[in-house]
């Protein structure tokens, strides 16, 4: 053989020995909640729509039920780059901006419709807090309306003072506060033993939490005030998401917004068929006229509180309400 041949050969098989390889993007995702809480299933769904739309190129593996990073850890987590991907209750970041606690004050929104006006208003606000710390929000899913579970019955708002109340953010803490009841910080995944060893006999939560728990195996009263639907938000550390190829940006995002809409979806039907599940094992109240004229005196007094904190931004939310 030729030593050109030879040449040759050797820069061809050095040309394979180096040539680049598809790239595969592998995120691990943490999320609070347990597999059965419909919000983990649509978070599944979209993991699997991503890498549907990559071709197996961003593959994402969700870590459900607090097994990566505890719910409180998840925000900084993302932030200092810990985990690519994580979903947490955005009232939880209350402290960190306002404008993060809008859909957590108590009848403010009372419906789907509302809450869809308050996202839209809000959301604007939300990215450029979230950007400042280096994250990109990639979508949002309400929970069902809150009601109040409790093992003894009530008629009006005095009759909450001194229960040992389930809180989980700022805004719950107040709100406990203003009603005199006990603030007790209780994780989801908590609720069952916190409820059977005493240490609360009180929460606010959604109907599908109420479900996914058993709520009737350790309370006896379900009051169906839907009070406010929080967000849950995911989100996605931005120099993660800057160095996917464009194409590959463009199809989380459009993954990201079916996933919205799914989630959306989700939620309505959850609560719908939530509530039925919870009668059948508790007794649902509604509630007396007595208690919502109580009710409503707290969330006006934590509404004027919040917009004075959260200012212009805060006034365009709820002015987005009337």
């Amino acid at each position: 053989m030729k030593l050109t041949a030879v040449i040759g050969s050797a820069l061809v098989v050095s040309a394979m020995a180096v040539a680049p390889v598809s790239a595969q993007t592998r995120w691990d995702m943490a999320t609070p909640y347990p597999d059965a809480e419909f919000h983990t299933k649509n978070i599944r769904q979209f993991a699997d729509d991503v890498a549907a739309a990559t071709n197996g190129g961003v593959e994402i593996t969700v870590h459900s039920g607090q097994s990566l990073f505890k719910h409180p850890e998840i925000k900084r987590s993302v932030e200092n780059q810990l985990v690519p991907l994580g979903e947490v209750l955005m009232g939880n970041l209350y402290n960190e901006n306002p404008i993060f606690g809008a859909d957590n004050l108590p009848f403010v929104t009372t419906g789907y419709d509302d809450a869809k006006k308050m996202w839209d208003a809000q959301r604007p606000f939300v990215e450029k807090a979230l950007a400042d710390d280096g994250i990109r929000l990639l979508f949002a899913v309400p929970w069902p309306g809150q009601g109040f579970y409790l093992s003894n019955e009530i008629a009006s708002a005095d009759d909450l003072k001194g229960v040992r109340f389930r809180t989980y953010n700022a805004t719950t803490s107040r709100m406990a506060e203003l009603l005199g009841m006990v603030p007790t910080t209780v994780e989801a995944v908590e609720i069952p033993q916190a409820f059977s060893t005493g240490i609360v006999d009180g929460m606010v939560t959604s109907a599908a939490t109420g479900v996914r728990t058993k709520a009737w195996d350790f309370t006896d009263y379900f009051y169906d005030i839907n009070a406010w639907l929080p967000k849950n938000i995911i989100i996605v550390n931005e120099d993660a998401f800057s160095s996917l190829s464009e194409e590959e940006q463009a199809a989380v995002l459009e993954a990201a917004k079916t996933a919205e809409t799914r989630g959306w979806e989700m939620s309505q039907a959850e609560s719908e068929s939530a509530t039925k599940t919870l009668a059948e094992g508790m007794t649902v109240v509604e509630p007396t006229e007595e208690l919502l004229t109580g009710l409503q005196a707290i969330g006006e007094q934590m509404a004027a509180e919040w917009a004075e904190a959260a200012g212009a931004d805060g006034k365009t939310v709820l002015d987005a309400l009337n």
